[in-house]
């Protein structure tokens, strides 16, 4: 009975012994699986060099650069002749334009204290001779006055800054400044048109004739008082009319178009060229006018009636334009002569 015990003792332990590796051997984890190897892949290509690279400030006024928005030089962020424009038109034209229209200032105030308003010698005969048609009259108050409308804007806009700023403070100037640029926008197109008119009215008449020479050689008579007879319109007012009227108004109003109108698609450096030329003729031309406005005013008893009733006297007419007031007596000119009272003359 012993001897079994022991034999089953043995047979256990046995069992045990060759059941614990087999135990151990379960415990340990399993080895993990190696995923599929990956098929090869093909290289990305190359990015173009400095794709992402921002442009430098050196080349941004030098270079076009790149621009979402569709139209004429918006991929010019920089442009580096608006700099010359800035300083020409700050420098140059404003500096010695102001003296420009300084200067014929100075001289008809001096050339009017000493010499006073011209007046006829004879008494006026009050028999009045038609000088200008409604026509004519409405077309020249258009234009003079639309060039007085844009001569005073355009010295707000171009020397404002300089000699209104200081005394009115910088909101009353804005304001001022934004109503004279919208005057001057929209009275220029009215300018331009009465100037055609003009033109045509008047231009037959300021052709250049024989006797014109001799009107010049002696200024008119101006400074001597010598009477020298011319057409309808003297030498002095002849070329006013070619250099002013005709050159100078004519360039100023096709560079305004264009500085009026930008969506014509116009460059920059075309506008800026276009508003110097403009800004340097249109000082010219106002200092030219005012020797006109001078004359036809204050510096020339009866010249003003001339434009505001179309008539002027007999006496007027003979001392001033003789030549002219001969052809109206002969019946050569379409002109008219109107009767009336005789008055005393201008200078009594």
């Amino acid at each position: 009975m012993t001897t079994r015990i022991a034999r089953g003792i043995g047979a256990l332990v046995l069992a045990l012994a060759a059941w614990l590796p087999v135990a151990a051997f379960a415990q340990q984890p399993a080895a993990p699986q190696q995923p599929p190897a990956a098929a090869p892949q093909q290289a990305a290509p190359a990015a173009a060099p400095d794709w992402n690279k921002p442009p430098a400030w050196s080349d941004v006024s030098t270079k076009a650069q790149y621009a979402s928005v569709p139209g004429r030089e918006t991929n010019v962020l920089i442009q580096g002749a608006g700099h010359e424009w800035r300083k020409l038109r700050n420098g140059p034209i404003t500096f010695y334009g102001g003296i420009i229209l300084l200067i014929p200032l100075v001289i008809l105030v001096l050339f009017y204290l000493a010499k006073g308003s011209i007046k006829t010698h004879d008494p006026l005969t009050g028999r009045l001779i038609e000088r200008f048609s409604s026509v004519e009259r409405v077309a020249h108050w258009t234009m003079g006055l639309s060039f007085v409308v844009l001569a005073l804007t355009g010295i707000v806009i171009l020397f404002g800054k300089h000699i209104i700023l200081p005394i009115v403070g910088h909101a009353a100037f804005s304001s001022l400044t934004v109503l004279a640029k919208n005057l001057h926008n929209f009275v220029g197109p009215l300018f331009i048109f009465a100037l055609v008119i003009f033109i045509a009215l008047f231009i037959r008449e300021n052709l250049w004739k024989a006797f014109d020479g001799a009107w010049i050689g002696k200024f008119g008579g101006l400074l001597s008082g010598e009477h020298v007879p011319s057409g309808k319109f003297n030498a002095g007012e002849k070329v006013l009319f070619w250099s002013l009227v005709v050159v100078l108004c004519s360039v100023i109003a096709v560079t305004g178009l264009i500085l009026n109108f930008p969506n014509w698609n116009q460059g920059r450096e075309a506008m800026q060229l276009a508003n110097l030329i403009h800004s340097g003729l249109a000082i010219l031309a106002m200092a030219m006018a005012t020797f006109h406005v001078y004359l036809g005013t204050v510096g020339m008893k009866g010249a003003l009636d001339a434009m505001k009733t179309g008539y002027v006297d007999e006496t007027w007419a003979r001392e001033h334009h003789q030549y002219w007031y001969d052809e109206v007596k002969a019946g050569k000119r379409p002109e008219k002569v109107v009767a009336g009272s005789a008055q005393p003359a201008t200078g009594d």
